[in-house]
């Protein structure tokens, strides 16, 4: 079936089964950003494969809603298949909120499979509802019914982090999170969340295409935990070493029932934004609910020394991978054929020559000429081009390594450019040094100094249409709350900015039909002086390769940013050219040359 086919068949089943308004949203049952195969549920009803969206359909329209990531992707995407594009964040496009209430007929019915619905997003509909008098049917998915050929969930085996890579025990972590527990008034902590559940553990999966979780649930007393998950999944030594933290196995998908069995006078602490809305629905009546952040986001997100170690490490080889990839786009580039997915390739070989390379962070995004504007562009077999060889390729890309994950974005210069194209480089490159040097009081949140990084390109009458950076997790979700660099402000990404954290740096000018420029390096916060006026906090650059001189234009920066580039590419070469062969180091020193 087609994308219209399978709209058609899903109205069929609403009518039949009483529904007048249906959503599909991107999420899993874990409310993860980016979901395994057996969850693209909204990718295959839209043919929308972005990793943001939420598809609403009625008997007579379908649309989509997406962020500024993906405008450009989803417009094309979405030709030919009925389905209108809500540009989310624009002037005049309702919420998804907003436009159930608006369409919902009185008395109607909302339905969407409460599993893959975050809890806050299904009391916010449940409101929108309210006001027509309508329900809401959560208890069926109605995709399962029409997908015929559905992937089924994986069945890939975990595997566990040691004290050497982790710093710190689950028996550790649980104490901690026990703690968080008794200053909240709670006494069980339901999780879900992949990533919080894979830190209290130390275990990773390969459950999701390049990030390393295990699908699974845990609910956490003070005497004990359940983990719910495919035990096939463990071996009988990881089995053991949970025995002895008091956590015991149970099968994945039993925590619906469970939850129901909970003493009715319990206090069960949750995050509205990280459990989904069937396993809060299934909570005895009772109960006390306490809603707040999961205390594992802070705790994860603030690396303790063992791993920044580990991350560094990390970086320094996908560094060598970087800069072997940049030295060999230079040499080739023009003189054999090298395309968009031939050039992702060799990236990947050359990371995989590192020792403890896994895979991929994420899916690599390698956009060349025009391909560059769109932000988050995949290239496939029927939108594979060849690498400009007059002008600018754009590649975001990351390692998943046992040290930790890395992510990189680099915008590579050949033949000849337009002084369009280098004043736009120069631009974003301007952009990502002003955050990087940024001196601020502990306290500061992540949207308090995204204008620093903006205000180059606004001084040019030029915006993006992304957040400035994300925060980063071990060998976990490459965006990792709960900071962030953005001009709007999320709810999820509010709290201040701590030592320890890593947050990339990556500012960006996309010019459709054209060319796309991003730069990115990932920042280490780190104390600074303490003084009467409170704890200072600065960043460290740990991302090492180098940044395309190509492309710049001298002439746009002062002699403090020309320090700081130049230091920068000073420090790139010291960590880099020990691990190169003469031609690449040679190379590299014309590379990371002061300007």
């Amino acid at each position: 079936m087609n994308v219209p086919e399978r709209i058609a068949a899903l109205r069929a089943l609403m009518s039949e089964r009483g529904y007048d308004v249906y959503m599909v949203p991107t999420d899993d049952n874990h409310q993860s950003e980016y979901v395994g195969e057996h969850f693209k549920a909204r990718a295959f009803i839209t043919g929308f494969t972005g990793s943001a969206g939420t598809a609403v359909i009625t008997p007579q329209e379908a649309g989509l809603w997406t962020d500024g990531r993906y405008f450009i992707q989803a417009a094309k995407q979405l030709e030919g298949s009925g389905v209108t594009l809500f540009k989310m964040g624009e002037p005049g496009v309702p919420t998804v909120e907003e436009y159930v209430e608006k369409i919902l007929p009185e008395n109607g019915t909302l339905g969407f499979d409460g599993r893959v619905v975050a809890m806050g997003e299904g009391q916010a509909l449940e409101e929108a509802a309210a006001k027509k008098n309508g329900k809401i049917n959560y208890s069926e998915d109605l995709i399962d019914k029409i997908w015929e050929d559905r992937p089924p969930l994986s069945k890939k085996p975990a595997f566990a982090l040691g004290v050497e890579y982790t710093g710190e025990s689950t028996e550790s972590k649980l104490s901690r999170i026990r703690e968080a527990m008794k200053n909240a008034g709670a006494d069980t902590h339901i999780i879900a969340a992949l990533d919080d559940i894979c830190w209290t553990t130390n275990l990773r999966g390969d459950d999701i295409e390049y990030f390393p979780l295990l699908l699974s649930y845990a609910v956490i007393t003070m005497e004990d935990m359940k983990l719910y998950v495919d035990e096939r999944k463990l071996t009988d030594e990881m089995k053991e070493a949970l025995a002895k933290d008091h956590i015991f196995i149970q099968p994945y998908n039993a925590i619906y029932e469970d939850v129901k069995k909970l003493p009715a006078d319990s206090s069960i602490l949750v995050d509205p934004a990280r459990l989904n809305y069937a396993l809060y629905n299934n909570f005895p009546k009772n109960a006390s609910v306490i809603e707040q952040t999961n205390p594992t986001v802070l705790m994860k997100a603030m690396k303790n020394d063992t791993e920044i170690k580990n991350i560094i490490n990390a970086h320094i080889k996908d560094g060598v991978a970087i800069t072997k990839f940049m030295y060999w786009l230079k040499k080739n580039v023009g003189k054999s054929e090298v395309t968009e997915i031939s050039a992702a390739e060799q990236l990947e070989r050359f990371r995989k020559e590192q020792e403890g390379y896994l895979w991929q962070s994420f899916e690599p995004i390698c956009g060349s000429g025009e391909h560059g504007a769109i932000v988050h562009y995949a290239a496939t077999p029927e939108t594979n081009i060849p690498v400009v060889t007059d002008g600018l390729f754009l590649t975001d890309t990351g390692g998943g390594y046992m040290e930790g994950s890395t992510d990189i974005t680099r915008t590579f210069a050949f033949g000849t450019l337009t002084d369009r194209m280098k004043d736009d480089f120069t631009t974003v490159l301007l952009c990502n040094l002003r955050l990087a040097r940024a001196v601020f009081l502990y306290g500061t949140c992540g949207y308090n100094l995204d204008i620093l990084a903006r205000m180059p390109a606004w001084e040019r009458g030029i915006d993006y249409n992304h957040g400035t950076g994300h925060g980063v997790g071990y060998l976990m979700n490459i965006h990792e709350a709960p900071c962030g660099f953005r001009i709007k402000i999320r709810k999820n990404e509010q709290a201040a900015i701590e030592p320890g954290m890593i947050i990339t740096d990556e500012p960006g000018i996309y010019i459709e039909g054209s060319h796309g420029i991003r730069t990115e390096n990932e920042l280490l916060v780190h104390k600074g002086p303490k003084t009467d006026y409170g704890q200072f906090l600065y960043f460290e650059p740990i991302t090492y390769a180098p940044i395309d001189l190509d492309a710049v234009n001298p002439a746009m920066m002062t002699i403090e940013d020309k320090e700081q580039l130049n230091t920068y590419h000073a420090k790139v070469y010291e960590v880099v050219a020990p691990h190169l062969n003469d031609d690449e180091r040679e190379w590299l020193k014309e590379y990371t040359r002061a300007i």
